[in-house]
């Protein structure tokens, strides 16, 4: 049984022997299966049924190729400890239950081994590096020979021991640095970069998922990105080395080589070549040469690999050398979902500079491709994180908007990124006293009057009521429109407020004449007048 297998892998991807909580899940399991709680089990390809006897008896249902929609009868949410002990029943048709557990618990021992053997091990490869004269052959070979002897020369397998040996890997690097300062910064840089492609090669090798990798070592490369931008603004701030410019030559073919080095990781990769190109890598000769190489790459691009970073690598060139015509009509033939989030940086980083025309044709359209960015499927945030995605765009145009008094701007923001920015827009109309529009922003999301403001609702009565009179029509047919009792006691209120309001407005005749047709319209509905009378609508 093939599948059974495979969900084994699985879950011994998904399950961190290191983490205390995912050991406990697997122990309690384990305890289940071997006291013989697993009974009527039945495994099949299209699921793996089975009833569990804990404190009460749950029903399990294993999902073998999409495991996440497995089911369980108990209150947990997630994986449970029936479904493992579910699993290990099934497992035991295959194979033995105790050599899987065994092998997922071997990357605690393997953390334990080794650590002295690795620290001392990338000892001996790395000495020489704080002792010689700077050479950036030596140093990227000897991160290479550290790096494989640390993490891929004993073939680990599993995602959950990277962290700890990479962490080996980087202290002993760290620790056999250049002692001169000019040097050590540029040793650290070179020393990230080169790291960050070791471990995207590795993933790859290992054949690690793009799940497994987030969950187990993604945040090392946000380390290793945030890193570099360090390392760029300090080594900015001082005096280069004369002979630094072999170490340049070096340090642009690296980060080159990460635009095409895996298929994934493309944000990662990007946003340290980013980082690269607009804080080191200065001159308008350096940025005209690397784009000719980024376009005469992708050229050369296969079917198998993946064009995109070597595409936004040539708009964020074009970006650095003012060809914004190029750069963005690049960026219109991408995609809304994918190109709106890299379009956050150059807008950043256009507005730090000052040079506002220049921004304001990226923010341009950048806000023709927002609304298809947050309708996108592709979009796993739900409506707080389209919010959240709102809230940023509004700050990243607030600069351009600021200096250039375009408020218009900063409203086409809020109107194509409805209903995601409703608590912004409603905000925005409100303190500018456009009360008419804030009352048809209530109509268009669906606000219902009850649902408005309180502290809103009495000022817009005060000074500009007609707006309210739309939403109180409205939500009285809403509520007579629900046929019951309690509803049509909703609608009297609404039309005894309607009634203050154009009493108000010294337009009584209207509300005669709406109220005489509203009566004939709804002459079989018994009820709703009886409720009218009672609240003296009606006699």
């Amino acid at each position: 049984m093939e599948f059974v297998q495979e969900l084994a892998d699985e879950l011994r991807e998904l399950l961190n022997p290191n983490a205390p909580e995912d050991a406990r899940l697997v122990q309690k399991g384990l305890m289940l299966y071997r006291q013989g709680m697993v009974s009527q089990l039945q495994v099949a390809e299209s699921g793996i049924q089975a009833t569990v006897q804990d404190v009460a008896a749950v029903k399990v249902l294993l999902d073998p190729q999409f495991l996440g929609l497995s089911e369980c009868s108990c209150p947990a949410d997630e994986l449970c400890r029936h479904q493992l002990a579910v699993f290990f029943a099934a497992y035991a048709q295959v194979g033995s239950v105790g050599d899987w557990v065994t092998e997922w618990r071997e990357p605690i021992r393997e953390k334990k081994s080794v650590v002295a053997w690795g620290l001392q091990k990338a000892k001996d490869l790395v000495k020489a590096n704080g002792l010689l004269k700077p050479d950036y052959g030596r140093w990227v070979d000897s991160f290479e020979k550290s790096f494989d002897a640390l993490l891929a020369t004993k073939k680990y397998t599993n995602p959950f021991v990277v962290p700890e040996l990479f962490g080996i890997y980087r202290r002993r690097l760290q620790a056999s640095a250049p002692l001169e300062a000019e040097w050590r910064l540029l040793y650290e840089l070179v020393a990230t970069v080169v790291s960050f492609r070791k471990l995207a090669v590795l993933s790859e090798q290992m054949g690690h998922g793009e799940d497994a990798v987030h969950r187990s070592y993604g945040h090392l490369f946000e380390s290793l990105v945030e890193e570099a931008e360090d390392l760029i603004e300090k080594i900015g701030m001082q005096t280069l080395p004369f002979d630094f410019d072999e170490f340049i030559v070096g340090l642009k073919d690296e980060v080159f080589a990460l635009l095409a080095v895996v298929p994934g990781l493309v944000h990662h990769r990007v946003e340290l070549y980013r980082e690269l190109w607009s804080g080191l890598f200065r001159k308008t000769a350096w940025r005209e040469a690397e784009l000719e190489r980024v376009l005469a790459r992708l050229r050369t691009v296969t079917d198998e690999e993946n064009p995109l970073p070597l595409v936004l690598a040539g708009i964020h060139l074009n970006v650095l050398l003012g060809e914004d015509e190029k750069a963005l009509k690049s960026l219109d033939w991408i995609e809304d979902e994918v190109a709106v989030p890299y379009m956050v940086y150059w807008i950043e980083y256009l507005s730090g500079l000052k040079v506002w025309k220049r921004a304001g044709r990226y923010i341009d359209l950048f806000l023709h491709k927002l609304k298809g960015y947050l309708d996108s499927e592709v979009f796993v945030g739900g409506f707080q994180g389209r919010a959240g995605v709102v809230r940023t765009v509004l700050r990243v145009i607030s600069p351009y908007v600021s200096e250039n008094g375009r408020m218009d701007v900063y409203e086409r923001a809020m109107q194509c990124s409805l209903p995601y920015s409703y608590a912004e827009y409603e905000y925005f109309l409100f303190e500018r006293r456009m009360y008419e529009r804030w009352g048809e922003l209530q109509a268009l999301v669906g606000m219902e009057y009850q649902d408005l403001p309180r502290d809103r609702v009495k000022v817009i009565e005060k000074e500009q009521p007609e707006v309210l009179l739309g939403m109180l029509h409205q939500s009285a047919q809403q509520e007579i429109d629900q046929k019951n009792r309690a509803s049509y006691r909703m609608a009297v209120r609404h039309l005894k407020k309607l009634r203050t309001l154009y009493k108000k407005l010294k337009r009584v005749d209207d509300w005669e004449y709406f109220l005489e047709g509203l009566l004939e319209r709804t002459k079989r509905l018994r009820a709703f007048h009886e409720e009218c009378a009672r609240g003296k609508l009606i006699s």
